[in-house]
């Protein structure tokens, strides 16, 4: 993991997520990279550049780059190599070019999540990034003096199609000598014969040279219940699952499990793209 990249907006739960990225870090030898998204007001653009006139770009940017040097200045960030950028563009697509010109290996969010109203109309960016990055997201919901992840939760279905996401989540656990846990979540709308279940999960492991897991089949309401019960009561420390990154109409009609659990887990919740 040679490159780790933390997008900031300079508030409490990016901080949050920047701890945790330095705690990584320091374990892996690995460069960080802050990154902030400058979104400047359409107010303030120009009609002939096309952007904010030059002096009130200039004064955003220093502004930043002025905040980012505090954020780089932190103690617990000693000894780490860290690379600040500043960059004009929209969150999700700034992200997604960083991540790709540096090579990136891992993204670090923090989000406060949402419910409701809110979370229907308006997401989040870190919503967006899970749903639409090609890189491992790592999302933070609150701060972790000391980050695990000796027990991490798989959720699947074990299809073909999550094998590849799989090796990802194994490259993430092998810095931690991570348990891992994987789990079937049967639900009243996605049952599951047991046998069928457990054939599934038993083809799946055997693709892969595991030694140190557990393998469940979990009941409820809904698989998003599911996997937060379940991780619950095994005192899992992160959540790890596959997103298939709809957009759109499939998107609005079909949810993500992936997304939801952003939103209200608390845990640490891992994303690797199918």
């Amino acid at each position: 993991m040679k490159r780790i990249l933390v997008p900031t907006d300079f508030s409490e739960h990016a901080e949050d997520a920047l701890k945790v990225a330095a705690q990584i870090a320091k374990k892996n030898d690995s460069e960080i990279i802050i990154l902030h998204m400058l979104e400047l007001p359409n107010q303030t653009n120009d009609a002939i550049l096309g952007g904010a006139s030059i002096p009130e770009t200039m004064l955003f940017m220093k502004k930043a780059n002025e905040m980012l040097d505090q954020v780089s200045s932190k103690p617990y960030l000693d000894g780490i190599s860290v690379t600040e950028i500043v960059k004009m563009d929209k969150p999700i697509h700034g992200i997604t070019q960083v991540s790709t010109d540096y090579e990136v290996d891992l993204i670090i969010m923090g989000s406060h999540g949402s419910s409701g109203i809110e979370e229907l109309l308006i997401g989040s960016n870190t919503e967006k990034v899970v749903r639409n990055s090609e890189i491992p997201v790592l999302v933070i919901k609150k701060e972790i003096p000391n980050f695990n992840a000796a027990n991490i939760v798989f959720a699947s279905d074990f299809s073909e199609e999550t094998k590849k996401p799989f090796e990802k989540l194994l490259n993430f656990t092998r810095f931690f000598d991570s348990k891992i846990h994987l789990v079937t979540i049967c639900t009243p709308n996605s049952f599951k014969p047991t046998h069928v279940a457990e054939k599934a999960m038993k083809n799946f492991i055997t693709t892969f040279n595991l030694t140190n897991y557990t393998t469940q089949i979990y009941n409820d309401t809904n698989i998003e219940k599911g996997i937060l019960n379940f991780s619950n009561s095994i005192n899992a420390d992160t959540i790890g699952m596959c997103t298939h990154g709809r957009t759109g109409f499939a998107h609005f009609f079909n949810g993500s499990i992936s997304e939801g659990l952003v939103n209200h887990s608390i845990k640490p919740v891992i994303t690797f793209k199918i």
